[in-house]
């Protein structure tokens, strides 16, 4: 992925990073889509429950678009189409102070 730093650029927005999912999300990248969509599947199971990973991952597939869409758009066309089922998802199944985070934090 270069010399992007994520963590760097979401500490400047005074986020701070507590998962790993740029970096499952960059070996990814390495293999190609279908380990794009596999690393999806993976964390969408394991942490759809958790409003603060979910969060946290819709940020990390926006940035993944915005980095690729120069690069290689069928890799941003993949990470837009995972970005809008969890942000779907999140809209749908989230609400109270779950949603106020959700959508303060991606603001």
């Amino acid at each position: 992925m270069g010399n992007f730093n994520f963590k760097g650029q979401m500490a400047e927005l005074g986020y701070n990073v507590f998962t790993t999912f740029w970096d499952d999300f960059s070996i990814a990248d390495s293999f190609g889509i279908s380990a794009i969509k596999d690393t999806y599947k993976r964390a969408f199971e394991e942490w759809k429950w958790d409003y603060k990973y979910l969060t946290e991952l819709v940020m990390v597939l926006n940035w993944k678009i915005w980095y690729w869409y120069k690069i290689d758009k069928k890799i941003a066309e993949c990470y837009n189409d995972l970005w809008i089922e969890w942000d779907s998802y999140a809209y749908t199944n989230l609400e109270g102070k779950e949603l106020d985070y959700y959508i303060k934090t991606l603001d």
